[in-house]
């Protein structure tokens, strides 16, 4: 099993990242590719990093922050139909079913697995990876799915600038221990880019979490990371609907 590692891809906060290897690596070592460890560990034994957590920075989940993010055009577009993952392994299922609700189509969970052989019982053992998690995508065929890895931080901030075009959706898989000090890997989708405070808007599918907001940096370190579970880069899943978003039904708040 091939250990985790930083890749220094065009990021100013480099040397901190190559500090981080010795401690990433060891917790590679530790993995066990068995489905039912993989879920203690997730659960039980989170590996612990040496890294401030964002949930201490003032921005993490400042409420006029938030309220700004909230009116981002496609975050908008995920207020009302918003949902938190079934378990605790269900994130990337989770994450496709919110940007299906996004996009004005009823969803859930057990639909965008269906037929995949994945998740069949509604836990993920063993997590879903980002190949995995495009796969599942591709089973509507009125996508089209981009993966991405190995990008560039100047790519990164691109691709950042555009989640708030109402014709992309963006899923990142980072590693939730590069963010806050402790955990593993984690999908979500993207809400938005505040360019002007460069924050991103990770629409975080853990009840525990919540929303937040997070400096581009961090989020690219935690993004450039190996999965232990598959020797591969984690990165982006971008998903445009094959017609216009026009054309979609529109979401609609329920009225309470």
């Amino acid at each position: 099993m091939n250990p985790i590692e930083i890749k220094d891809i065009g990021n100013p906060a480099c040397p901190r990242r190559r500090r981080l290897k010795w401690a990433l690596g060891l917790a590679a070592l530790g993995a066990i590719a068995v489905p039912g460890s993989f879920f203690v560990r997730a659960n039980v034994f989170p590996p612990v990093f040496p890294v401030p957590s964002i949930a201490e920075t003032s921005e993490y989940q400042d409420a006029s922050l938030l309220a700004k993010a909230w009116q981002l055009p496609v975050a908008q577009r995920f207020a009302a139909t918003f949902q938190y993952q079934n378990n605790r392994t269900s994130c990337g299922p989770s994450s496709l079913a919110n940007i299906s609700r996004s996009l004005g189509e009823v969803a859930d969970e057990t639909g965008v697995v269906r037929g995949s052989g994945k998740c069949s019982t509604g836990i993920c053992f063993g997590g879903v990876t980002l190949d995995e998690l495009a796969d599942l995508a591709r089973l509507d065929p009125a996508r089209k799915v981009t993966l991405m890895r190995d990008l560039s931080y100047d790519q990164f901030k691109q691709h950042l600038r555009q989640t708030n075009d109402p014709e992309r959706r963006y899923i990142v898989n980072f590693h939730r221990g590069l963010l806050f000090g402790s955990g593993m890997g984690h999908h979500s989708p993207i809400g938005g880019y505040l360019e002007q405070e460069d924050l991103v808007f990770v629409l975080d599918v853990s009840e525990r979490v919540k929303p937040f907001l997070v400096d581009s940096h961090r989020l690219f370190d935690a993004m450039t990371s190996f999965d232990s579970t598959n020797g591969k880069t984690r990165g982006l899943v971008l998903i445009e609907p094959r017609r216009p978003i026009s054309d979609l039904r529109p979401v609609v708040t329920e009225e309470k």
